[in-house]
């Protein structure tokens, strides 16, 4: 254990918080819970200080990536989440709808460029996608693409076959949450098992497409629950490439609708964990910044959060709108990163 010399009583872990330079190949690392409860447990100026460290190593610490998420299928899920307005087993009264058509969501693509979107994400309510979505599916990753934007979708889960038509098509990234820790998992989910989260994101990585992977917090688990997520991300063959950490929104109807909200001072840890386990990866501040104040944001920038989600509405919830990221990118001296830097 390595000690820093002007602050004898503050332990740097060696084999936890390497150095590793902005533009190498990342170094795939293996952590141990323990190694990153270590982490989690610094005094707080100290982990925020280790994790802009590495955050300003790897990106502009300046740079936040703007993304643009629209519901190309709402509603009418076949899964149980138990923080979903989607799932048809839940009382919400959300109504199904069809699957978009292409060349409206390509519309709405469009206005997201103009508006400073870097990345486009698609999702659908679905367990997985039925093959004869496949084609409509395809087209839409074309004609976003043709636009100059990065393409992600969040489809449900996917087979190898499914994964290795959405990569030919060009798709850069696919999103799958893990939500939570193993442990926790089913309190959450049981119409699917965490193994099953995570052989979708090996048909991904084996298709050839970037990962987006993360969880939700908020949800009643427990500090070492968001340390074994974040664990179990970042000791992957390889790491997700982006990594979306979301503030739990209680859905009225929900079955965590009566949920306790997560402390802000702990929320920033996760953050911040987040980018010092996965260095090079985007670490996404989505669902849930209605609920956070400017100041609990800008933490959270600082810890590592470089990527945001854009717009009024995050498929079925709210975000905050354009206006009110404008002034706080104003505030704090941030700018969307450019389509050139995003990776």
């Amino acid at each position: 254990m390595l000690r820093d010399e002007k602050h004898a009583d503050f332990p740097v872990e060696k084999s936890v918080i390497g150095e590793i330079s902005y533009g190498e190949a990342p170094e795939i690392a293996r952590f141990s819970p323990d190694d990153a409860k270590i982490i989690y447990n610094f005094p707080f100026n100290d982990l925020l200080f280790q994790a802009h460290s590495v955050h300003r190593e790897n990106f502009d610490p300046n740079a936040v990536q703007i993304s643009r998420l629209l519901s190309i299928k709402t509603g009418g899920c076949a899964e149980d989440c138990g923080y979903c307005s989607q799932s048809a087993r839940s009382p919400t009264g959300l109504k199904a709808s069809r699957l978009m058509m292409v060349e409206k969501v390509l519309i709405e693509a469009r206005k997201a460029k103009a508006e400073g979107a870097s990345r486009y994400c698609m999702g659908a309510a679905w367990r997985s996608p039925k093959d004869r979505d496949m084609d409509t599916l395809v087209d839409m990753v074309a004609g976003v693409k043709a636009l100059g934007l990065e393409t992600c979708m969040t489809l449900g889960m996917l087979s190898p076959q499914q994964a290795g038509t959405l990569a030919e098509a060009g798709l850069d990234y696919y999103n799958h949450n893990i939500d939570t820790s193993e442990e926790f998992y089913p309190q959450i989910i049981t119409t699917r098992t965490f193994a099953d989260r995570l052989e979708t994101l090996a048909n991904v990585r084996d298709a050839g497409m970037k990962v987006c992977a993360g969880g939700i917090l908020g949800m009643g688990e427990t500090t070492d629950d968001r340390i074994s997520m974040l664990v179990t991300l970042a000791n992957l063959p390889e790491p997700p490439e982006s990594v979306p950490i979301n503030m739990l929104i209680p859905i009225p109807g929900s079955r965590l609708a009566n949920a306790e909200p997560v402390d802000p001072i702990e929320f920033v840890r996760t953050i911040a964990l987040a980018r010092i386990l996965m260095p090079h990866a985007h670490v996404r501040l989505s669902a849930g910044r209605t609920q956070m104040s400017d100041e609990m944001q800008a933490l959270c920038f600082f810890a590592g959060a470089n990527s945001i989600f854009a717009g009024d509405t995050l498929l079925t919830a709210e975000n905050p709108g354009e206006d009110h990221d404008t002034a706080l990118f104003r505030r704090l001296g941030l700018k969307p990163m450019d389509l050139g830097l995003s990776q």
